[in-house]
């Protein structure tokens, strides 16, 4: 099977990784990719934006499956103009994609299918957002109807942050805060079969203790040894097919990766939001633990044969993903600067620990930094000690001026566990 997959991230890394390990991929492609990417798959130039050119680049590349990797794409159409172009495509349509796009359309699914979630206003106007401000009380949660690349998202006690916030936005979604841990589930689904995968946890803060500003995240970790054993089937009952099923009823079919944000309040199971693709940095660890061969999956999904797919296997493994950012993410990051210490992991922490690129490109011989996230150093060992351990040994070697990274993700969990 030939395989493009679009986009130029860390998450996009860890699909082409694990496509490059599967035995059915006989060429992969990317675009446009990243330096990183390049050692596993062939860069191709493409704005993944652009529907008709991707859809141009799959054919001439005579792709069996387009695998479309972040969510901008997807809420623009890319996925429509691949499969109008008559090449299965892993993501859903325009249409489905909205389910990201507009937190306002979210929410309205999400009650029409019954689906447990924060109690909300969307606001237009100053008016209607201090009448929400005020119904709900603080801590606020304010959050940009639009895509904004995980940073559109502001919880603070702060009536005059939360109310900036909320007026710079055109149309605002306002809610209830959520009290409990946080967990990410993802689900491969074609618009009917719903196959789900294992949780994870991810780090939005950029500073240790959960500090700082949010950002897209800066670690992740699988699997939850706090987790309830019974949390995926309870999800899967509560939020995943019933989504799915409104989704198909409404007629527009969700056809791709489900991601459920979810809250574990003392009131049970919560839904913060919904996303349309693969997340990241939770797709490091997710991948790396699984064992099933993932083209075949992504490929039922594309084709609606999901239900011919056997149930998924899943390594024993822990893993642990550590975020190493550039110099003053998330506000205006610093790029070009270049990474050293990238062979040094190559010969030292392969196969147990390896760096996955999300903001890198190639200059000449060297690799710099070209984002805010700069690199995803994954690891993983028999429970989540092992593995974070070996994560920050790992990120130990690598050298970036200026760079910053968070020095707890998985801490608490691995002393559970222990």
């Amino acid at each position: 099977m030939k395989v493009l997959v679009i986009g130029g991230g860390a998450r996009e890394h860890a699909l082409c990784r694990s496509l490059s390990l599967d035995p059915d991929v006989t060429a992969l492609y990317c675009a446009p990719g990243n330096a990183g990417i390049a050692e596993v798959a062939e860069l191709h130039p493409v704005d993944p934006m652009d529907g008709d050119a991707v859809a141009r680049l799959a054919v001439q590349l005579k792709s069996d499956l387009v695998v479309v990797g972040p969510e901008a794409p997807l809420v623009a159409g890319v996925a429509d103009a691949v499969r109008a172009a008559g090449i299965p495509c892993f993501g859903p349509s325009k249409a489905a994609a909205q389910l990201e796009g507009s937190k306002a359309f979210a929410k309205d699914v999400m009650a029409a299918a019954n689906v447990p979630t924060a109690r909300s206003y969307v606001c237009t106007t100053p008016e209607e957002i201090d009448e929400a401000l005020d119904a709900f009380g603080a801590p606020y949660v304010v959050k940009d109807d639009g895509l904004a690349a995980g940073k559109g998202v502001v919880v603070t006690a702060d009536l005059a942050v939360a109310r900036d916030h909320a007026l710079a936005c055109e149309r605002v979604v306002i809610e209830e805060f959520l009290d409990g841990p946080e967990v990410s589930l993802f689900a491969i689904t074609d618009g009917v079969t719903v196959l789900p995968l294992q949780p994870a946890q991810d780090f939005k803060r950029a500073l240790d203790g959960d500090e700082g500003p949010n950002t897209g995240g800066m670690g992740a970790y699988s699997p939850l040894p706090w987790a309830d054993p019974k949390l995926v089937d309870e999800v899967m009952a509560s939020v995943l097919q019933p989504t799915v099923d409104e989704l198909r009823r409404r007629g527009t079919p969700f056809s791709g990766l489900l991601y459920a944000g979810l809250a574990i309040t003392s009131r049970g199971v919560r839904v913060i939001e919904f996303n349309a693709r693969f997340g990241d940095p939770e797709t490091q660890v997710v991948l790396a633990r699984l064992k099933t061969p993932l083209a075949s999956v992504l490929l039922h999904a594309a084709n609606g044969t999901l239900d011919a797919e056997p149930p998924l296997t899943w390594r024993d493994d822990a893993a642990v993903t550590v975020v190493i950012a550039s110099h003053n993410y998330p506000a205006t990051p610093r790029t070009g600067d270049p990474i050293e210490g990238l062979a040094e992991v190559a010969a030292q922490d392969e196969p147990t620990a390896y760096v996955l690129h999300a903001g890198t490109r190639r200059d000449g011989d060297t690799v710099v930094s070209a984002g805010g996230r700069v690199l995803s150093v994954t690891a993983t060992g028999k429970d989540l000690a092992q593995a974070r351990e070996r994560a920050y040994t790992a990120v130990g070697r690598i050298r970036l001026d200026g760079s910053q990274h968070r020095t707890d993700i998985a801490r608490k969990a691995a002393g559970a566990q222990g």
